[in-house]
C-alpha cells in the first residue's frame, strides 16, 4: 500500500508539471503554423484551457451537481423538487439555524470592523503600538479549531460556591463584586453570542492590520489643513478620515461576511450546534454525514452558494472599479 502511494505522490509531483510543460510544447508549436494574427488570437486561448478545465472538473461541475442532488429525495433515488428547500423553511429547528446565521451576521462583521478600526486609530503612532498590534494579532495563527477547544475551556463552568476554573467566570467575579458564574455555552440567551466572541477573537487582529494599512495611507497633507481650519480630532475623524478608509472598510465587512456566512468550526468543536446554536455549515454537516440525507444537505449547501454570490459580486465589481481607476 505505501509503494502505491509512493507511486501516486510521484506522479502528482512530476507528472503534472511534465505534462504542463509538454503541452504548452505542443500548443506552441502548433501556433508556429498559424499566422501571426491568428497565432495572436488563438494562444490566450490555449493557455488558459488547462486552467479552465480545472475550474470546469472541480468548480463549475460540482455546483451543479449539488444543484442537481438538492432536488432529489435522502438516498438521491427520487426527484422531490424544492421539497428540501420547504423542510428548511418551514420546519422550526431549521428556522433556528437560519435565525442563528442571520444574528451572526448582525453580529461579527460589525464587531470585528468596529474593535479592528478602533484600535488601528487609538495605537496610530503610539510608542508601544507593536507589542498592542502583535498581541491582538496573535489568534489569527492559531487554527479555528484550536480556537474553539480553548475557549471551551475559558467558558467553563463551576457553581458559585467552588472555584471558578473557567477564565472568564474567575476573572469576572475577581472584578465584578457580587457576580455570580454563567453557564455561558448552556445558556440559551448567550451562549451564540458567546460563540460570536471566539470568532471576534480570531479575527479582529486582521481587521485591524488592514485598515491600520489604510489609516496610514491617508495623505497627513488633509488632516494637516483640517486642523488649520480649525476641525476638532473628533471631526478629523469623522470627516476627513473614516469617508476616505470607507471603501477599505467596505472590503473589510464583506469578507468578514462571507467568512461568518461559511462558519462551522468554532460551532462544531464548542457545542455541536446543540442548545440552539447551530448554523448552515454544521447542519449541512449533519445532514449529509450523521442523517445520510444527500438531499438535505446540498439545498443547505446551495442555501450558501446563494448567499455568498452577491458578497462575491460586490467585491469582485469593486475591485474591477479600482482597476479602471488605475
Amino acid at each position: 500500500m505505501s509503494w502505491t502511494r509512493l507511486a501516486w505522490a510521484v506522479v502528482a509531483v512530476l507528472g503534472v508539471p511534465l505534462a504542463l510543460c509538454a503541452y504548452v510544447y505542443a500548443v506552441e508549436s502548433g501556433l508556429q503554423s498559424l499566422a501571426p494574427r491568428r497565432r495572436g488570437q488563438w494562444r490566450p486561448w490555449l493557455w488558459l484551457a488547462p486552467g479552465v478545465a480545472l475550474l470546469a472538473v472541480f468548480l463549475v461541475f460540482p455546483v451543479l451537481h449539488t444543484l442537481v442532488l438538492s432536488l432529489l429525495s435522502a438516498d438521491s433515488t427520487r426527484f422531490v423538487g424544492l421539497a428540501n428547500y420547504a423542510h428548511i423553511f418551514t420546519t422550526r429547528s431549521m428556522l433556528v439555524v437560519l435565525r442563528n446565521n442571520l444574528l451572526w451576521l448582525a453580529l461579527f462583521p460589525a464587531a470585528t470592523v468596529s474593535l479592528g478600526l478602533t484600535i488601528a486609530i487609538l495605537t496610530d503612532r503610539v510608542r508601544y503600538q507593536w507589542l498592542v498590534k502583535a498581541s491582538v494579532f496573535v489568534p489569527m495563527a492559531i487554527s479555528l479549531v484550536a480556537a474553539g477547544v480553548i475557549w471551551k475551556f475559558m467558558y467553563q463552568y463551576q457553581p458559585p460556591d467552588a472555584p471558578q476554573t473557567g477564565t472568564v467566570n474567575a476573572l469576572l467575579s475577581a472584578l465584578i463584586p457580587g457576580f455570580r458564574p454563567r453557564a455561558w455555552l448552556f445558556d440559551t440567551s448567550l451562549n451564540n453570542v458567546a460563540l460570536v466572541l471566539v470568532l471576534v477573537w480570531m479575527w479582529v487582529g486582521l481587521a485591524m492590520v488592514i485598515l491600520y494599512a489604510a489609516l496610514q495611507g491617508i495623505d497627513e497633507g488633509l488632516i494637516e489643513a483640517a486642523r488649520i481650519e480649525g476641525a476638532s480630532e473628533a471631526q478629523i475623524l469623522l470627516r476627513v478620515i473614516l469617508p476616505l478608509m470607507m471603501p477599505t472598510v467596505i472590503v473589510v465587512g464583506t469578507t468578514l461576511v462571507i467568512t461568518v456566512l461559511k462558519v462551522f468550526d468554532v460551532v462544531y468543536v464548542m457545542t455541536n450546534g446543540s442548545l440552539g446554536t447551530d448554523v448552515i455549515a454544521n447542519r449541512m454537516y449533519k445532514e449529509m454525514f450523521n442523517y445520510n440525507d444527500f438531499g438535505r444537505a446540498s439545498a443547505f449547501a446551495t442555501l450558501l452558494l446563494v448567499a455568498i454570490m452577491p458578497v462575491m459580486l460586490i467585491n469582485i465589481r469593486r475591485f474591477g472599479r479600482k482597476g479602471d481607476a488605475r
